[in-house]
């Protein structure tokens, strides 16, 4: 039933595709707009779309007729835009100033459990047992729930100027991680 082995393996390819220390300048950045994240919230926001996609991901995106190549784009557009503000300082999302809505869209969604995470657990499926994904998945969102509660800390230790090099960086980065997912995911 459980294997440590499938576990370990798991749990370092959602970190990895999750990247929640690469997205640290992010949520510091979307932690200014909003004024407060609320880490059990989106940890808890993320860790039921995670789980919602293992049970019935596939199904489901057959049922809107959208097929995993189109979700991945439609998140890669997104992510690519998150990147955009982190570089240019320009704001395209604009909240609402809720801290409870802005730690599920655009927090939970798509920046943790975005369309690579969910396309990731799909495709996890073909190798692992659903009880070693679970279990991998649960681990992963306790690191994003230790990374969301410590945001104040890294944030203070970084400093401002430190902040801004790392979001200018990370967007960098974010914009490559979109461009990469969108070329492929596109059909040309």
């Amino acid at each position: 039933m459980f294997s440590i082995d499938q576990i370990l393996a798991i749990t370092f390819t959602l970190f990895a595709v999750i990247d929640i220390v690469g997205s640290i300048p992010v949520l510091v950045s979307l932690k200014e707009k909003l004024g407060h994240i609320d880490a059990g919230k989106a940890t808890l926001a993320s860790g039921f779309l995670m789980i919602l996609f293992l049970l019935v991901g596939e199904p489901f995106l057959k049922i809107l007729s959208v097929d995993v190549h189109s979700f991945a784009v439609a998140g890669s557009i997104v992510i690519f835009v998150i990147g955009l503000e982190m570089i240019l300082g320009v704001e395209f999302f604009k909240s609402e100033k809720d801290a409870k809505a802005g730690s599920v869209v655009p927090i939970a969604f798509p920046l943790i459990a975005g369309s690579g995470t969910l396309t990731t657990i799909m495709s996890l499926k073909a190798n692992f047992t659903a009880y070693n994904i679970l279990a991998g998945i649960l681990l992963n969102l306790v690191i994003v729930y230790i990374v969301l509660r410590c945001l104040n800390y890294i944030e203070r230790l970084l400093g401002k100027a430190g902040l801004m090099v790392v979001r200018k960086f990370f967007g960098v980065i974010l914009l490559a991680i979109a461009v990469k997912i969108f070329k492929s995911n596109i059909n040309l």
